[in-house]
């Protein structure tokens, strides 16, 4: 995937890189989305099976889904339309596999529109927080107050997704346990499932969202009834 040179403006990136860091109060760090389980069970085990079950989770899982919804929540709000806006909110709270990954989704989501109102509040947001009252998923939230900056979809779907992949292989670090350098070779590898996952996304619909990582939404679901648990998810 590819940006022009205009893609970006400086306001732009440095609200993309705020937003998305680890220290954006949003809570991302108590999540590890079923990863846990995956650890404990034994499907995870090193750098390498690290690797490949996010893999899945970014193409074929948690990481499409939110990706398609993103790019969707994005257009939306760029065309303030308040039906396709309400629909997506709709869709996207309750597409969960577990009621974990619910909670994940929507208290990241929720916590991220509080704070962005804080600080950056826009029209956008205003406008999602009238025509949809439930509880947000975090691709929307992210998505419409990126729109609502004029932060072009495609660099922000990417940034978010790599946001999404480097808090799994933290989570993965810590749980494992990893070495910081084995989790940043992760990262890296990592990057071209970003990109053909964004760019899958990008030429999505809503009907064409669907997980097959079925173990990764099974680990979600163990989860809620693991006995010794770091995450909340």
């Amino acid at each position: 995937m590819t940006f022009g040179p205009d893609a970006l403006t400086p306001s732009a990136l440095f609200r993309l890189m705020a937003w998305l860091s680890p220290a954006f109060p949003v809570g991302a760090f108590s999540y590890s989305s079923g990863i846990e389980w995956a650890v404990e069970s034994g499907d995870i085990t090193d750098e390498a099976t690290l690797q490949d079950w996010l893999g899945v989770m970014l193409c074929e899982g948690g990481g499409y889904c939110d990706a398609v919804l993103f790019a969707q929540a994005h257009r939306a709000a760029l065309g303030a339309d308040d039906t396709m806006l309400h629909d997506v909110a709709e869709f996207a709270a309750a597409f969960a596999p577990s009621k974990e990954r619910h909670l994940e989704t929507t208290a990241q989501g929720n916590a991220f529109i509080e704070a962005a109102r804080a600080a950056w509040d826009c029209a956008a947001i205003d406008r999602l927080k009238r025509v949809w009252d439930g509880p947000v998923a975090y691709p929307v939230a992210v998505a419409v107050s990126a729109a609502g900056h004029g932060i072009a979809l495609e660099p922000a779907l990417a940034a978010y997704l790599q946001a999404l992949a480097a808090n799994w292989v933290s989570a993965g670090v810590r749980l494992i346990p990893l070495g910081q350098t084995q989790g940043l070779r992760v990262v890296a590898v990592l990057e071209p499932a970003v990109a053909a996952t964004a760019q899958r996304a990008l030429g999505a619909s809503l009907d064409d969202i669907g997980s097959s990582a079925f173990r990764a939404d099974l680990a979600s679901a163990r989860h809620e009834t693991q006995y010794t648990r770091l995450f909340r998810s």
